[in-house]
């Protein structure tokens, strides 16, 4: 539910509440949304630039980086990453003290970031790199040597997260993590693998990841009291790791695929219990997934299909009716077979 200026002016002329009132309670929720708007991630102009300028100088540092950069040597990656980092953690600060603190957050996961190359340089430095790959690498390849460096990432993660407490971090933990779980998937794999078998393997653990990452997420949605939203990046990431995973995994029987309609359901359902449009948006993703594997291959020859689909799109259209008029009483008698600390969440939600 929204409300603007104009609805409080209608109840202060219907005599609800006084003039001045109207006033003041538009002043504070403009100033709460003010203060919602630093910590939360929106669909804003500010913040649209904030995330693409971030993208574009971790990018740079990570998925684009060029073999040039290898003549630099250990010690150069190791010099030239400490840098950055620095200039980072100042930037971090000067934007904290101004209270803006999304772009402090995309600046604190630039400086986590640049662990890898750190890592990567300190360890050819000594001596101890014995992987066929290089830096440039790390983002295209699995293989079990990245561990190191991606156990390094989670520790400087861990202690951003903590100095600073800027929810974006919290994505480069997760996703340092999903990174880990792949390159160790070739630890349980025999040798005479083919590249379809390590995609499938590789497509459960990441199913696996995405299950654990939600429950995750769930569990910080609930203990967190503050103003920021740390679980959101949690679901985020959860979900799209969990429904890639589970949209790649092949399957040759029709109930396999029907399973796999019911579980997108499912986490449209999710989605609406926990006010997460994440969940929403991947479940009708995958929904949409299941139906053109029906129009395509089930149904390729059927004239029936589309117009049964078209009816039961306009009965899902009814239902939505009917449960908007009775959302109240719904949402209370389903809240009632939900754990307590979920119902707790929800009420505050």
């Amino acid at each position: 539910m929204q409300i603007n200026q104009r609805q409080l002016q209608q109840a202060s002329d219907q005599g609800l509440i006084s003039s001045d009132q109207a006033q003041q309670l538009w002043q504070f929720f403009t100033q709460q949304h003010q203060q919602h708007s630093q910590h939360s991630a929106q669909f804003s102009w500010s913040h649209i630039l904030y995330y693409l300028g971030g993208m574009l100088a971790i990018g740079a540092m990570t998925i684009f980086m060029t073999l040039g950069w290898e003549r630099y040597g250990g010690i150069g990656l190791i010099s030239i990453g400490c840098c950055y980092a620095l200039l980072g953690v100042a930037l971090v600060e000067y934007f904290r003290q101004r209270q803006l603190f999304i772009p402090a957050g995309i600046l604190a996961t630039f400086v986590v970031a640049l662990t890898p190359m750190v890592a990567y340089g300190i360890q050819v430095e000594a001596g101890w790199w014995q992987g066929e790959w290089n830096y440039g690498d790390y983002y295209r390849y699995v293989d079990w040597r990245w561990v190191l460096m991606e156990l390094t990432t989670v520790a400087v993660a861990v202690l951003m997260l903590v100095r600073y407490r800027l929810p974006f971090t919290v994505l480069a933990v997760a996703f340092t993590l999903w990174f880990m779980s792949m390159d160790l998937t070739p630890l349980f794999m025999d040798s005479d693998y083919d590249w379809n078998d390590k995609w499938q393997l590789q497509a459960k653990v990441s199913v696996a990841f995405g299950a654990l990452m939600l429950a995750l997420a769930l569990w910080v949605d609930i203990r967190n009291r503050g103003g920021q939203d740390f679980a959101f990046w949690l679901y985020l990431f959860g979900v799209i790791t969990f429904w890639g995973g589970l949209t790649n995994i092949d399957s040759d029987s029709e109930l396999g695929k029907l399973v796999y309609c019911l579980v997108n359901l499912l986490l449209i359902i999710i989605g609406a219990i926990l006010v997460r449009r994440v969940f929403v948006v991947f479940g009708a993703l995958g929904i949409a997934v299941y139906l053109g594997h029906l129009a395509n291959e089930v149904f390729a020859d059927s004239m029936m299909f589309p117009l049964l689909l078209t009816l039961i799109g306009f009965a899902i259209i009814a239902g939505g009716i009917y449960w908007q008029r009775h959302e109240a009483q719904f949402s209370q008698r389903l809240r009632r077979f939900l754990p307590a600390s979920v119902q707790e969440l929800l009420q505050h939600k």
